[in-house]
């Protein structure tokens, strides 16, 4: 009862003929806490590789007898920093798509197997020299492909598995553990790389095999499907779309002919300009296409449409501050506290602690409390509490004391958890059960893409500060200490992206610069030890350091007060009830539901709740449309063939639907 002759079980019924509001199969009560449990692993795993590897970097390259810091190994070095960003930020949303047709859990399941396959392929790295390097990056790209499918798939998967008015608590652990997974990654990552740099991707095996046999076992397909032919000019115009900005942006912070950065390169102006074209012709496609890859109308809704906006500008300004930050401890204060260069790495990880509690503290409160009271004051409030936090930041000396660093970090850390769970939550609430998988895919974009682009961002805002101030000061340090002026001038000339990249990885930045020129065997031991010392590169940078420091976090600053007011602009709270496209209610429910969605006009609310339900009716099969014998409507409440309005309703009262679907819109 309740199946379709072709075997399928219509959207909105259960295969035994009960039917549930939102596409759920009647389930354990417990099933929902295996997903959470489940899907939070997936996130941590997937995260956490996106960043152990930057923190390993060092000890990586060393095992593979490679020197990222010579001019043409800048690019390896690039690549495995940024490219399992770029690749899971390209992909997540065609794999949440494909997850709308084929299957959340089942996509789900497959990011797990692929996941632990490229773990599994990178500790076993048969070269050295720039083919080891090809080879780890080849199969980090492996890798990525199966964290995107963790990532697209893991809210999506939740928001089927829990009430809506408890997935703001799921969503709440669910974004910690992505979050923190890459501060997590940061600690895990110098740890096992000081005993063995294979660890760093050893340790994820255990974690891709076992989630993925306990996610076989324990997660069910429980989310309405669309049935869809796959969007490939659109996946492919999107997809190389965004490959070429985000890998313009990555090139642009190098040097290019006589000039610090790169964005005048014609590789990179090709990618950023490319990019943008692509970008556009793919919102032209998917406004024509009979089944889009991402559903544009999406944007209509405006809970969604300014919840993502506020996700890409809070993760610009997350991902500035993560870097800023350990460049920060690495190259300034850790020194000067008398920790060696290569232990670095590790340390800040440890210093940067108080980040991750925050969040860790704040998302699952917020999430909880945003269950009950909406998601709008709670994401905008703690968006700008974090701009406080990088304001303070800006107060403190570059030789700070640390418990003052710590508490403002720490208040950063709250500020991004109070925003990202009832945030994630309130997006994936807005949206259609069938489109879910594409709406966690574009959410999953913009936090990997933000990441990225925050890197071209504040490292140009950042080397822009650097090269006002830094060179007079480098050839003036330099000259002191006996260094000749002409070769002082020449390597103070040096692009500024030189000094941050060394010290990023660990290594003493004026070692670095001379060791090549060969001066150093030729001064007096005494100004080597000061030239290669602890204390000469972090007094010398840190004065041009909190000059460019002023100019990073006063953007990121704005950037979150922007956040903040695109996350106000999304509107009261709002869940979109599937009930509305399912039973005799539709019209009436329909226009209570995109009303609240888009607080627009309500011709502008029904069209748009009309475009969606017509669209979930084309995208499946004919016999997915035939009604469920159970489910049929009440004789007493059947709407007019003709579908006149009833004469005894008042003009006002034509589109007042039902209190029990007003309720439910609420």
């Amino acid at each position: 009862m309740g199946q379709s002759s072709n075997g399928r079980t219509p959207a909105g019924t259960q295969s035994n003929g009960a039917s549930t509001a939102t596409g759920r199969l009647s389930t354990s009560p417990h099933y929902k806490w295996l997903a959470l449990s489940n899907t939070t692993l997936g996130m941590l795993a997937a995260t956490t590789n996106a960043s152990i590897v930057i923190i390993s970097l060092p000890a990586i390259f060393r095992g593979i007898q490679l020197n990222p810091l010579t001019p043409g190994n800048v690019s390896y070095l690039l690549w495995m920093l940024m490219g399992y960003l770029v690749v899971s930020a390209v992909l997540v949303v065609t794999l949440g798509r494909l997850g709308d047709i084929y299957g959340r859990v089942r996509m789900y399941n497959l990011g797990f197997a692929v996941f632990a396959l490229g773990a599994l392929a990178l500790p076993f790295d048969p070269f050295i020299g720039p083919a080891g390097a090809l080879w780890l990056i080849g199969w980090r790209v492996v890798q990525a492909t199966g964290g995107a499918m963790l990532m697209a798939n893991s809210p999506a998967i939740l928001t089927d598995a829990f009430p809506s008015d408890q997935r703001g608590t799921a969503m709440g652990i669910n974004q910690v553990a992505g979050i923190s997974g890459t501060f997590i990654g940061l600690i895990l990552g110098g740890i096992l790389a000081a005993v063995d740099w294979r660890l760093v991707f050893i340790v994820s095996v255990p974690i891709g095999i076992g989630g993925a046999i306990w996610s076989y076992l324990s997660l069910r397909e429980i989310g309405v499907r669309t049935q869809a032919k796959i969007d490939w000019l659109g996946n492919v115009t999107f997809g190389l779309g965004l490959i070429g900005l985000l890998t313009g942006i990555t090139y642009g912070i190098q040097p290019y002919g006589g000039h610090v950065m790169g964005w005048t390169s014609p590789t990179v102006l090709t990618g950023l300009i490319g990019g943008i074209v692509l970008l556009v012709a793919f919102c032209f496609i998917e406004l024509r296409v009979k089944s889009p890859m991402f559903d544009l109308r999406l944007l209509r809704i405006r809970p969604f449409a300014m919840g993502n906006l506020a996700t890409l500008l809070a993760s610009i300004a997350r991902g500035g501050l993560q870097f800023m930050l350990i460049i920060w401890l690495q190259g300034i204060w850790l020194i000067l506290h008398g920790y060696n260069y290569k232990d670095t790495p590790l340390w800040s990880g440890i210093y940067l602690l108080p980040l991750t509690f925050g969040f860790i503290v704040a998302g699952p409160v917020s999430g909880y409390l945003s269950d009950r009271h909406g998601a709008r004051w709670f994401a905008s409030g703690g968006l700008l509490v974090s701009a406080a936090a990088f304001g303070g930041l800006l107060l403190i000396p570059t030789d700070f004391v640390y418990i003052a660093f710590g508490l403002l970090i720490f208040v950063a850390g709250v500020g991004m958890g109070l925003f990202s769970a009832p945030n994630a939550a309130a997006i994936m609430n807005s949206v259609p059960a069938r489109q879910r998988g594409a709406a966690s895919g574009m959410l999953a974009t913009f936090q990997n893409s933000g990441f990225v682009l925050s890197i071209g961002i504040f490292f140009s805002l950042m080397i822009a500060g650097l090269s006002s101030t830094l060179p007079s000061t480098m050839s003036q340090g330099l000259m002191s200490q006996g260094v000749p002026a002409g070769l002082a001038h020449e390597v103070a000339a040096t692009p500024p992206v030189a000094s941050l990249f060394a010290t990023f990885l660990g290594y003493n930045p004026i070692k670095e610069l001379l060791a090549p020129t060969g001066i150093l065997l030729h001064l007096p031991p005494h100004n080597v030890a000061v030239l290669t010392g602890k204390e000469f590169f972090p007094h010398l940078i840190a004065g041009p350091f909190h000059h460019g420091l002023v100019i990073v976090f006063s953007m990121a600053m704005t950037v979150l007060v922007i956040a903040a007011i695109a996350s106000l602009l999304r509107g009261k709270k709002y869940v979109h009830d599937d009930r509305a496209i399912a039973g005799p209610e539709a019209s009436e429910a329909a226009e209570v539901t995109a009303e609240t969605a888009i607080g627009a006009s309500p011709d502008l609310a029904v069209e748009v709740a009309a475009e969606v339900a017509a669209e979930g009716t084309d995208t499946a099969g004919p016999a997915d449309r035939a009604p469920d014998p159970a489910r049929a409507p009440d004789p007493a409440r059947a709407p007019d063939p003709a579908r006149a309005p009833d004469p005894a309703r008042a003009p006002d009262q034509a589109r007042t639907p039902d209190p029990a679907v007003r309720k439910r819109a609420r």
